[in-house]
């Protein structure tokens, strides 16, 4: 199972898309020294906001995804951020203009032309396969045997997988500075993607480098094809072979999950129905997710069809409700949520207890939710952060530390919240690397847009989960 082609036309022309702290970075290492520029879909081409804000959601059909695409196309960047308070600053006024932006669309535009994104990178990139190599890749040769029964099922109630074990396996990036639970080796942590973009694309401004090389976590991330566009029910399927193989190859050592976005929900359900999972794991780090599903659909949408992951995000949506079902709206395994209350440009509702992001903890196995102006409320860490920002916010950061360095989840009563509420951005992460985060969201609206397999109805739910 490939990821699909991103497709499209420009003037004419097919263009094929798709336990301390690590040492501060000393300069600002600049995208071609990551290795970064090439094949990645990061910025487009000019200023054309008036015309993406004047398309509907509620219109039908695809004119305004080609319209979207073309305009997007023409967009390229006026300026540019020298320092990371600037650039809060200038996404805060984005979302804080009048009018706001109409559509994620309009926002993205608005992004590029504050030059608030890794690059422009719209002539390097050829096609979605080109750019899913190396580190991006979703085609992994991973030769390891695990020491458990891994598939098809390390459990006797677990459901069933509909891919193969090939399949699964193949999306696990490894990298060659994985120590596979060696004696005083560092937990495997396991990076989970959200709606629109890979594994390494996610997380490489934020937690590879983060924790590449720390004694906090040793990572592996997943470049799940479709960008988990696809039908989240098999999302969730990636990872949860993912904890049993990586526990079964690293010396039965637990895992830790962080997630983003919808991958948190995909990890929740995989949670729920493959109990299997639940005993490999210390802690789920939860970044911006949306377990309750979003009402913010028409800001996404640009009328009907949609991705099937898309739909299925929907506040209340068929496979919201079967995930929140029969406890499933608590927590399976010590769970720390990190979301933004000003302002999530994705999920919404997301304030207080009423958050979409807001787990339960019926088993008693340990939660804490954590709303990063609530806890560092009038300070740095407090102020505005987007659905990708909780990722460089040093808030959370502070709490994934904490939750790995203690049984249960991270507390925020165990930190010392003057220096932690103090920073704008997770020290050891720069202006580069706030850059890298923000693409993920501009890359997530490429993907949307792009997509082949759009659909007006959300997928049915699975048998194992519908007969639960």
């Amino acid at each position: 199972m490939h990821s699909f082609p991103l497709l499209f036309a420009v003037s004419g022309a097919l263009i094929q898309a798709s336990n301390g702290a690590p040492p501060p970075v000393q300069g600002e290492v600049n995208l071609d020294e990551r290795g970064l520029v090439s094949g990645l879909p990061i910025g487009v081409l000019g200023s054309v906001i008036s015309e993406l804000n004047s398309l509907s959601p509620t219109a039908t059909g695809t004119a305004n995804y080609v319209s979207a695409l073309t305009a997007l196309a023409s967009c390229s960047p006026t300026t540019a951020p020298t320092a990371v308070t600037q650039a809060l600053s200038s996404l805060s006024a984005i979302y804080e203009a009048t009018p706001t932006p109409n559509n994620l669309y309009a926002a993205i535009a608005m992004q590029i032309e504050e030059g608030l994104v890794g690059g422009d990178a719209a002539t390097f990139l050829t096609s979605a396969e080109g750019a899913l190599s190396g580190e991006n890749s979703e085609t992994n040769s991973n030769t390891a045997k695990p020491s458990i029964t891994v598939y098809p099922k390390a459990n006797s109630s677990d459901a069933p997988y509909d891919l193969t074990e090939a399949q699964l396996r193949e999306v696990i990036y490894i990298p060659s500075t994985f120590k596979y639970g060696a004696n005083g080796a560092p937990q495997p942590v396991i990076l989970m993607p959200g709606t629109g973009s890979s594994g390494y694309l996610t997380f490489i401004g934020n937690y590879i480098p983060l924790l590449q090389g720390s004694t906090i976590g040793d990572p592996v991330w997943l470049n799940i094809p479709g960008f988990l566009l696809n039908d989240a029910q098999t999302n969730a399927e990636y990872i949860a072979y993912a904890i049993n193989y990586i526990y079964g190859i690293s010396n039965k050592r637990q895992v830790a999950v962080f997630a983003w976005s919808q991958g948190n929900i995909d990890t929740q359900w995989a949670f729920k129905y493959w109990p299997s999972t639940r005993s490999k794991v210390t802690d789920h780090i939860a970044f911006s997710p949306d377990y309750h599903g979003t009402t913010e659909a028409n800001f996404i949408a640009l009328g009907e069809p949609l991705p099937p992951s898309v739909l299925q995000q929907e506040y209340n949506s068929h496979f919201i409700d079967t995930l929140r079902s029969n406890g499933g709206d608590s927590a399976y395994v010590p769970t720390t949520t990190v979301y933004s209350g000003f302002f999530d440009e994705i999920v919404e509702p997301q304030q207080g207890t009423g958050a979409s992001a807001y787990l339960l903890d019926a088993r008693s196995v340990g939660v804490s939710n954590n709303e990063v102006q609530l806890i560092c409320a009038g300070q740095p860490a407090g102020g505005f952060y987007t659905h990708e920002g909780t990722l460089y916010n040093a808030l959370g950061y502070a709490l994934a530390v904490d939750a790995l360095s203690h049984s249960g989840p991270g507390l925020a009563s165990r930190l010392n919240l003057g220096t932690v509420c103090a920073q704008a951005i997770t020290p050891g992460l720069n202006l580069t690397d706030f850059l890298l985060t923000e693409n993920a969201i501009v890359i997530a609206g490429f993907s949307l847009l792009v997509y082949p397999n759009k659909v007006t109805v959300e997928p049915a739910i699975r048998s194992y989960a519908a007969s639960s």
